[in-house]
Protein backbone atom coordinates (compact mmCIF):
# COMPACT_ATOMS: atom_id res chain seq x y z
CA UNK A 1 0.00 0.00 0.00
CA UNK A 2 1.41 3.40 -0.97
CA UNK A 3 1.88 6.21 1.54
CA UNK A 4 -0.88 8.21 -0.15
CA UNK A 5 -3.32 5.30 -0.09
CA UNK A 6 -2.50 4.56 3.54
CA UNK A 7 -3.08 8.20 4.51
CA UNK A 8 -6.33 8.31 2.56
CA UNK A 9 -7.64 5.16 4.25
CA UNK A 10 -6.79 6.53 7.69
CA UNK A 11 -8.72 9.73 6.95
CA UNK A 12 -11.72 7.82 5.66
CA UNK A 13 -11.78 5.62 8.76
CA UNK A 14 -12.17 8.72 10.92
CA UNK A 15 -15.50 9.52 9.23
CA UNK A 16 -18.91 7.89 9.13
CA UNK A 17 -18.57 4.56 7.25
CA UNK A 18 -21.29 5.21 4.69
CA UNK A 19 -20.06 8.75 4.05
CA UNK A 20 -16.52 7.38 3.64
CA UNK A 21 -17.75 4.82 1.13
CA UNK A 22 -19.51 7.49 -0.94
CA UNK A 23 -16.34 9.62 -0.86
CA UNK A 24 -14.33 6.64 -2.12
CA UNK A 25 -16.69 6.19 -5.08
CA UNK A 26 -16.41 9.88 -5.97
CA UNK A 27 -12.63 9.81 -5.58
CA UNK A 28 -12.41 6.87 -8.00
CA UNK A 29 -14.40 8.82 -10.58
CA UNK A 30 -12.25 11.91 -10.13
CA UNK A 31 -9.03 9.94 -10.46
CA UNK A 32 -8.00 10.75 -6.90
CA UNK A 33 -7.54 7.13 -5.84
CA UNK A 34 -3.97 6.00 -6.62
CA UNK A 35 -4.24 3.38 -9.35
CA UNK A 36 -2.39 0.21 -8.38
CA UNK A 37 0.23 -1.06 -10.78
CA UNK A 38 -1.58 -3.86 -12.54
CA UNK A 39 -0.12 -6.76 -14.47
CA UNK A 40 -1.63 -9.61 -16.41
CA UNK A 41 -0.29 -12.96 -15.24
CA UNK A 42 -0.61 -15.63 -17.90
CA UNK A 43 -1.22 -18.42 -15.39
CA UNK A 44 -4.20 -16.52 -13.94
CA UNK A 45 -6.15 -16.28 -17.18
CA UNK A 46 -9.26 -18.39 -16.97
CA UNK A 47 -12.68 -18.90 -18.51
CA UNK A 48 -15.97 -19.18 -16.60
CA UNK A 49 -19.24 -19.72 -18.44
CA UNK A 50 -17.60 -18.49 -21.63
CA UNK A 51 -16.34 -15.31 -19.95
CA UNK A 52 -12.63 -14.81 -20.56
CA UNK A 53 -11.00 -13.40 -17.42
CA UNK A 54 -7.48 -11.99 -17.14
CA UNK A 55 -7.69 -12.64 -13.40
CA UNK A 56 -9.92 -14.78 -11.18
CA UNK A 57 -10.23 -11.92 -8.67
CA UNK A 58 -13.49 -10.01 -8.94
CA UNK A 59 -15.23 -7.18 -7.11
CA UNK A 60 -18.32 -8.31 -5.21
CA UNK A 61 -21.67 -6.57 -5.51
CA UNK A 62 -22.35 -3.85 -2.96
CA UNK A 63 -19.29 -1.71 -3.53
CA UNK A 64 -20.63 0.07 -6.61
CA UNK A 65 -24.37 -0.21 -6.08
CA UNK A 66 -25.35 2.31 -8.75
CA UNK A 67 -22.73 1.65 -11.44
CA UNK A 68 -21.08 4.98 -10.70
CA UNK A 69 -17.44 3.91 -11.00
CA UNK A 70 -17.39 1.03 -13.46
CA UNK A 71 -14.66 2.42 -15.72
CA UNK A 72 -12.11 3.28 -13.00
CA UNK A 73 -12.78 0.02 -11.15
CA UNK A 74 -12.04 -2.00 -14.29
CA UNK A 75 -8.57 -0.42 -14.28
CA UNK A 76 -7.73 -1.61 -10.75
CA UNK A 77 -6.73 -5.16 -11.62
CA UNK A 78 -10.05 -6.94 -11.21
CA UNK A 79 -10.81 -9.75 -13.63
CA UNK A 80 -14.49 -8.86 -13.36
CA UNK A 81 -16.76 -6.58 -11.35
CA UNK A 82 -20.37 -6.79 -10.24
CA UNK A 83 -22.65 -3.79 -9.64
CA UNK A 84 -25.84 -3.59 -7.62
CA UNK A 85 -27.96 -5.01 -6.19
CA UNK A 86 -30.41 -3.40 -8.60
CA UNK A 87 -34.18 -3.35 -8.15
CA UNK A 88 -36.91 -2.32 -10.64
CA UNK A 89 -37.74 0.86 -8.75
CA UNK A 90 -35.24 3.00 -6.90
CA UNK A 91 -35.50 2.73 -3.13
CA UNK A 92 -33.74 4.40 -0.19
CA UNK A 93 -33.03 1.20 1.72
CA UNK A 94 -33.11 0.86 5.48
CA UNK A 95 -32.77 3.76 7.94
CA UNK A 96 -29.31 5.07 8.83
CA UNK A 97 -26.94 4.25 10.42
CA UNK A 98 -26.69 1.01 8.48
CA UNK A 99 -22.97 0.41 7.95
CA UNK A 100 -20.56 -0.37 10.80
CA UNK A 101 -16.82 -1.06 10.85
CA UNK A 102 -15.49 -3.73 13.20
CA UNK A 103 -11.72 -3.07 13.04
CA UNK A 104 -10.81 -5.56 15.78
CA UNK A 105 -12.37 -8.26 13.62
CA UNK A 106 -11.38 -6.84 10.20
CA UNK A 107 -15.08 -6.97 9.44
CA UNK A 108 -18.11 -4.90 8.49
CA UNK A 109 -21.80 -5.17 9.33
CA UNK A 110 -24.30 -3.67 6.89
CA UNK A 111 -28.07 -3.49 6.77
CA UNK A 112 -28.46 -1.36 3.65
CA UNK A 113 -31.56 -3.10 2.31
CA UNK A 114 -30.89 -2.85 -1.45
CA UNK A 115 -30.63 0.95 -1.57
CA UNK A 116 -30.20 1.89 -5.23
CA UNK A 117 -31.42 4.26 -7.93
CA UNK A 118 -33.39 1.63 -9.84
CA UNK A 119 -32.85 -0.32 -13.02
CA UNK A 120 -33.55 2.46 -15.53
CA UNK A 121 -30.84 4.82 -14.26
CA UNK A 122 -28.33 2.04 -13.62
CA UNK A 123 -28.85 0.42 -17.04
CA UNK A 124 -28.24 3.80 -18.69
CA UNK A 125 -24.96 4.12 -16.81
CA UNK A 126 -23.93 0.60 -17.80
CA UNK A 127 -24.68 1.42 -21.42
CA UNK A 128 -22.26 4.36 -21.27
CA UNK A 129 -19.23 2.50 -19.91
CA UNK A 130 -16.18 2.79 -22.12
CA UNK A 131 -13.57 0.54 -20.52
CA UNK A 132 -13.33 -3.03 -21.74
CA UNK A 133 -13.85 -5.70 -19.11
CA UNK A 134 -16.29 -8.19 -17.65
CA UNK A 135 -19.17 -6.51 -15.81
CA UNK A 136 -22.14 -8.18 -14.15
CA UNK A 137 -25.30 -6.99 -12.45
CA UNK A 138 -26.70 -8.23 -9.15
CA UNK A 139 -30.47 -8.68 -9.43
CA UNK A 140 -32.69 -7.74 -6.50
CA UNK A 141 -36.33 -7.25 -5.61
CA UNK A 142 -38.04 -4.19 -4.18
CA UNK A 143 -38.82 -4.33 -0.48
CA UNK A 144 -42.55 -3.69 -0.97
CA UNK A 145 -42.94 -5.68 -4.17
CA UNK A 146 -46.14 -7.66 -4.75
CA UNK A 147 -44.24 -10.16 -6.90
CA UNK A 148 -40.53 -10.50 -6.18
CA UNK A 149 -40.00 -13.10 -8.88
CA UNK A 150 -41.21 -10.65 -11.51
CA UNK A 151 -38.83 -8.05 -10.08
CA UNK A 152 -35.82 -10.26 -10.81
CA UNK A 153 -37.05 -10.84 -14.34
CA UNK A 154 -37.63 -7.12 -14.93
CA UNK A 155 -34.11 -6.16 -13.86
CA UNK A 156 -32.61 -8.94 -15.97
CA UNK A 157 -34.52 -7.81 -19.07
CA UNK A 158 -33.58 -4.16 -18.49
CA UNK A 159 -29.87 -4.60 -17.78
CA UNK A 160 -28.92 -7.68 -19.83
CA UNK A 161 -28.06 -5.74 -23.01
CA UNK A 162 -25.29 -3.91 -21.17
CA UNK A 163 -23.65 -6.60 -18.97
CA UNK A 164 -21.76 -9.87 -19.31
CA UNK A 165 -23.53 -11.82 -16.55
CA UNK A 166 -26.37 -11.46 -14.04
CA UNK A 167 -26.54 -12.73 -10.46
CA UNK A 168 -29.81 -13.71 -8.79
CA UNK A 169 -29.42 -12.49 -5.21
CA UNK A 170 -31.71 -14.40 -2.85
CA UNK A 171 -29.32 -14.29 0.07
CA UNK A 172 -29.20 -10.74 1.41
CA UNK A 173 -30.30 -10.77 5.07
CA UNK A 174 -31.36 -7.12 4.93
CA UNK A 175 -34.60 -7.39 2.95
CA UNK A 176 -37.33 -9.02 5.01
CA UNK A 177 -38.13 -12.60 3.99
CA UNK A 178 -35.86 -12.45 0.93
CA UNK A 179 -33.92 -15.51 2.08
CA UNK A 180 -37.15 -17.51 1.96
CA UNK A 181 -36.58 -17.60 -1.79
CA UNK A 182 -33.68 -20.00 -1.12
CA UNK A 183 -36.12 -22.69 0.01
CA UNK A 184 -36.47 -25.49 -2.49
CA UNK A 185 -39.89 -24.82 -4.03
CA UNK A 186 -39.51 -21.04 -4.04
CA UNK A 187 -36.03 -21.21 -5.54
CA UNK A 188 -37.24 -23.61 -8.22
CA UNK A 189 -40.05 -21.24 -9.21
CA UNK A 190 -37.79 -18.19 -9.21
CA UNK A 191 -35.04 -19.74 -11.31
CA UNK A 192 -37.55 -21.26 -13.71
CA UNK A 193 -38.90 -17.77 -14.45
CA UNK A 194 -35.47 -16.16 -14.67
CA UNK A 195 -33.94 -18.82 -16.93
CA UNK A 196 -36.99 -18.84 -19.20
CA UNK A 197 -36.77 -15.06 -19.48
CA UNK A 198 -33.05 -15.29 -20.24
CA UNK A 199 -33.72 -17.54 -23.22
CA UNK A 200 -35.89 -14.83 -24.76
CA UNK A 201 -33.17 -12.18 -24.52
CA UNK A 202 -31.01 -11.15 -27.45
CA UNK A 203 -28.01 -11.11 -25.11
CA UNK A 204 -28.34 -14.44 -23.30
CA UNK A 205 -26.07 -13.60 -20.40
CA UNK A 206 -24.85 -16.29 -18.00
CA UNK A 207 -27.01 -16.38 -14.87
CA UNK A 208 -25.35 -16.85 -11.47
CA UNK A 209 -27.03 -17.62 -8.14
CA UNK A 210 -25.78 -15.97 -4.94
CA UNK A 211 -26.44 -17.96 -1.78
CA UNK A 212 -26.23 -17.49 1.97
CA UNK A 213 -23.50 -18.87 4.24
CA UNK A 214 -26.16 -19.69 6.84
CA UNK A 215 -27.23 -22.97 5.26
CA UNK A 216 -27.62 -26.53 6.45
CA UNK A 217 -26.28 -29.51 4.52
CA UNK A 218 -29.84 -30.37 3.49
CA UNK A 219 -30.27 -26.87 2.05
CA UNK A 220 -26.96 -27.18 0.22
CA UNK A 221 -28.25 -30.47 -1.21
CA UNK A 222 -31.43 -28.76 -2.42
CA UNK A 223 -29.58 -25.83 -3.97
CA UNK A 224 -27.17 -28.17 -5.75
CA UNK A 225 -30.05 -30.21 -7.13
CA UNK A 226 -31.91 -27.14 -8.40
CA UNK A 227 -28.77 -25.57 -9.86
CA UNK A 228 -28.21 -28.66 -11.98
CA UNK A 229 -31.86 -28.98 -12.93
CA UNK A 230 -32.15 -25.33 -13.97
CA UNK A 231 -28.71 -25.29 -15.60
CA UNK A 232 -27.54 -22.30 -13.57
CA UNK A 233 -24.26 -21.06 -15.03
CA UNK A 234 -22.46 -20.49 -11.71
CA UNK A 235 -23.04 -20.18 -7.97
CA UNK A 236 -21.63 -17.35 -5.86
CA UNK A 237 -20.81 -18.63 -2.37
CA UNK A 238 -21.49 -16.65 -0.30
CA UNK A 239 -23.30 -13.50 0.80
CA UNK A 240 -22.98 -12.06 4.34
CA UNK A 241 -23.91 -13.93 7.52
CA UNK A 242 -26.33 -13.11 10.34
CA UNK A 243 -24.14 -15.10 12.73
CA UNK A 244 -22.32 -12.57 14.93
CA UNK A 245 -20.88 -15.01 17.46
CA UNK A 246 -17.27 -14.72 18.58
CA UNK A 247 -16.69 -11.12 17.54
CA UNK A 248 -14.23 -8.98 19.49
CA UNK A 249 -15.91 -5.69 18.56
CA UNK A 250 -18.98 -4.21 20.23
CA UNK A 251 -21.94 -5.17 18.04
CA UNK A 252 -24.83 -4.32 20.33
CA UNK A 253 -27.89 -3.36 18.25
CA UNK A 254 -25.88 -3.73 15.05
CA UNK A 255 -28.01 -6.38 13.38
CA UNK A 256 -27.37 -7.01 9.70
CA UNK A 257 -25.07 -8.95 7.41
CA UNK A 258 -21.53 -9.57 8.64
CA UNK A 259 -18.68 -9.66 6.11
CA UNK A 260 -14.92 -9.82 6.38
CA UNK A 261 -12.53 -12.06 8.30
CA UNK A 262 -15.12 -13.79 10.58
CA UNK A 263 -17.06 -14.98 7.52
CA UNK A 264 -14.11 -16.78 5.94
CA UNK A 265 -14.46 -20.24 7.48
CA UNK A 266 -18.26 -20.38 7.26
CA UNK A 267 -18.36 -19.32 3.61
CA UNK A 268 -15.51 -21.68 2.71
CA UNK A 269 -17.39 -24.58 4.34
CA UNK A 270 -20.42 -23.89 2.15
CA UNK A 271 -18.16 -23.57 -0.89
CA UNK A 272 -16.40 -26.89 -0.24
CA UNK A 273 -19.65 -28.74 0.31
CA UNK A 274 -21.11 -27.33 -2.90
CA UNK A 275 -17.95 -28.37 -4.71
CA UNK A 276 -18.30 -31.94 -3.45
CA UNK A 277 -21.87 -32.16 -4.67
CA UNK A 278 -21.48 -30.39 -8.01
CA UNK A 279 -17.96 -31.64 -8.84
CA UNK A 280 -17.24 -28.90 -11.42
CA UNK A 281 -20.58 -29.37 -13.21
CA UNK A 282 -21.41 -25.81 -12.08
CA UNK A 283 -18.56 -23.30 -11.59
CA UNK A 284 -18.32 -21.74 -8.14
CA UNK A 285 -17.23 -18.24 -7.17
CA UNK A 286 -15.82 -17.99 -3.66
CA UNK A 287 -16.65 -14.91 -1.59
CA UNK A 288 -16.28 -14.14 2.09
CA UNK A 289 -13.36 -12.92 4.18
CA UNK A 290 -10.71 -12.68 1.47
CA UNK A 291 -7.97 -10.25 2.49
CA UNK A 292 -4.83 -11.87 1.06
CA UNK A 293 -3.53 -14.09 -1.73
CA UNK A 294 -3.45 -16.97 0.76
CA UNK A 295 -7.17 -16.50 1.48
CA UNK A 296 -7.99 -16.48 -2.21
CA UNK A 297 -5.87 -19.58 -2.77
CA UNK A 298 -7.80 -21.47 -0.08
CA UNK A 299 -11.06 -20.63 -1.84
CA UNK A 300 -9.63 -22.07 -5.06
CA UNK A 301 -8.49 -25.23 -3.28
CA UNK A 302 -11.94 -25.55 -1.72
CA UNK A 303 -13.63 -25.48 -5.11
CA UNK A 304 -13.85 -21.93 -6.44
CA UNK A 305 -12.98 -21.20 -10.07
CA UNK A 306 -12.87 -17.48 -9.24
CA UNK A 307 -13.25 -15.26 -6.17
CA UNK A 308 -14.75 -11.92 -5.22
CA UNK A 309 -13.91 -9.48 -2.45
CA UNK A 310 -15.19 -6.24 -0.96
CA UNK A 311 -14.58 -5.85 2.80
CA UNK A 312 -10.88 -6.59 2.38
CA UNK A 313 -10.62 -3.35 0.39
CA UNK A 314 -11.97 -1.36 3.36
CA UNK A 315 -8.94 -2.31 5.46
CA UNK A 316 -6.27 -2.84 2.80
CA UNK A 317 -7.09 -0.42 -0.03
CA UNK A 318 -7.40 -1.01 -3.74
CA UNK A 319 -3.79 -2.15 -3.99
CA UNK A 320 -4.92 -5.41 -2.41
CA UNK A 321 -6.18 -6.61 -5.79
CA UNK A 322 -2.73 -6.52 -7.37
CA UNK A 323 -1.18 -8.17 -4.31
CA UNK A 324 -3.65 -11.04 -4.52
CA UNK A 325 -3.13 -11.51 -8.25
CA UNK A 326 0.64 -11.55 -7.84
CA UNK A 327 0.48 -13.86 -4.85
CA UNK A 328 -1.77 -16.45 -6.51
CA UNK A 329 0.44 -16.44 -9.60
CA UNK A 330 3.55 -17.03 -7.48
CA UNK A 331 1.92 -19.84 -5.49
CA UNK A 332 0.88 -21.59 -8.70
CA UNK A 333 4.42 -21.31 -10.04
CA UNK A 334 5.95 -22.69 -6.83
CA UNK A 335 3.68 -25.71 -7.10
CA UNK A 336 4.56 -26.11 -10.77
CA UNK A 337 0.95 -25.55 -11.81
CA UNK A 338 0.48 -23.89 -15.18
CA UNK A 339 -3.07 -22.69 -14.67
CA UNK A 340 -5.83 -22.27 -12.09
CA UNK A 341 -7.85 -25.29 -13.16
CA UNK A 342 -5.05 -27.52 -11.86
CA UNK A 343 -5.89 -26.65 -8.26
CA UNK A 344 -9.64 -25.90 -8.24
CA UNK A 345 -11.30 -28.15 -5.65
CA UNK A 346 -8.14 -30.20 -5.12
CA UNK A 347 -8.37 -29.92 -1.32
CA UNK A 348 -12.09 -29.44 -0.77
CA UNK A 349 -12.31 -32.34 1.71
CA UNK A 350 -10.06 -30.34 4.05
CA UNK A 351 -12.66 -27.56 4.32
CA UNK A 352 -15.89 -29.57 4.56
Amino acid sequence: MSIFESAGLKLLRLSNPEFAHNVAIKALNLGLVPKPKTSVFENLKTSICGLELDSPVGLAAGFDKNAEAVDPLLKCGFGFIEVGAVTPKGQPGNPKPRLFRLPKDQAVINRFGFNNLGMDIISERLARRSTKGIVGVNLGANKNSDDRIKDYVKVLQCCAPFVDFATVNVSSPNTENLRNLQEKNSLNDLLDEVMTSRENLENKVPVFLKISPDLTLNQIDDISEIALKMQIDAIVATNTTVDHQGLQSDVNNKHGGLSGRPLFSKSTWVLANLSARLDKKVPLIGVGGIASAEDAYVKLLAGASAVQLYTGLVYNGMGLVTKINKGISEMLSKQHKSNLSDIVGSEREKYQ
